[in-house]
């Protein structure tokens, strides 16, 4: 064993030791700040590259959730309205039914044809107040209401790549539904402006007329509820893929808070060992001291 004063191996290699120990304690609470393990491209470039990219479509899938919540609130509300005139529809067929009794007075018949009458005018009413985002489906294009209006909205669908955590994204769109007349009979309610129970004859003509509305309005109806129960089920798959693909980058970049805990404190002990070494390390020059007494 020689010894020399020129130079302390020793204490060179316990504040190496230390050294480390301090490199290693600044990841560990710069981990425990942020939380995360991985906080940028110096920490792991591959895994934050992924992170990133997977971050990329987290975002789009929240837009596509946007998107299909406005839709699917246009059509709810068409679906409110439809529902609307489908009762219109039936009060209107039991005043018919009332109107075409051949033996009701002249007085009650223009009492009845004023109620029917206020109904009808009710359904264009609904029709035009079915507005959702500037979207009406229950309006067409007429002279009256020029236009026809459609929603459409992303919805998303997995990319048949399994190595990439991509999506690719699509339109789904709900054409409207015209439940809307003037003077002429509409396509879907065979009404005009014009009708009414006035007679007997006449009432038993809307008889028929409203069964075929309301037949037509159940198709109609059938129509949104189906697009309503799609845009569903495209919101809790976009919600479900949405959560799975956070899941996914926690667990590439958060760090664990509980083992970074135990391991600062491993740290903290390894820290003051090393400062005892490097004491005794830094003592060991004076027993030359003891060679010359």
């Amino acid at each position: 064993m020689s010894f020399t004063i020129n130079n302390n191996f020793g204490a060179a290699v316990a504040l190496q030791g230390m050294n480390r120990t301090a490199g290693e304690m600044a990841v560990n609470q710069n981990r425990i700040t942020t939380g995360f393990k991985v906080a940028s491209t110096k920490d792991d470039s591959a895994a934050f590259t992924i992170a990133q990219s997977m971050r990329g479509d987290v975002a789009g899938m929240q837009s596509v959730s946007g998107s299909l919540s406005r839709a699917k609130s246009v059509v709810d509300v068409a679906v409110s309205g439809a529902e609307q005139i489908s009762d219109i529809l039936n009060q209107m067929e039991a005043k018919a039914l009332q109107a075409s009794d051949e033996g009701i007075d002249t007085a009650s018949r223009a009492a009845i044809n004023r109620d029917f009458a206020a109904l009808r005018d009710q359904i264009n009413s609904v029709v035009n107040s079915s507005v959702f985002n500037n979207t009406n489906l229950l309006r067409g294009a007429s002279s009256t209401n020029p236009g026809t209006d459609t929603v459409s909205a992303l919805r998303t669908t997995l990319d048949g790549d399994p190595g990439t955590a991509g999506f690719q994204s699509d339109n789904l769109t709900v054409a409207n539904v015209d439940l809307g007349f003037g003077a002429t009979a509409g396509a879907v309610i065979t009404l005009t402006t014009a009708d009414g129970v006035a007679t007997a004859a006449d009432a038993r003509t809307m008889v028929e007329t409203l069964r075929t509305s309301k037949a037509n309005v159940n198709t109609a109806l059938s129509t949104l509820g189906s697009a309503s129960r799609d845009i569903d089920a495209q919101i809790s798959f976009t919600t479900r893929l949405t959560d799975a693909v956070e899941s996914g980058v926690s667990k590439l970049v958060d760090a664990d808070l509980a083992k970074e805990s135990a391991r600062f404190q491993a740290l903290q002990v390894k820290q003051q060992l090393g400062i005892q070494a490097l004491s005794i390390a830094n003592q060991a020059p004076q027993a030359i001291m003891g060679l010359f007494r």
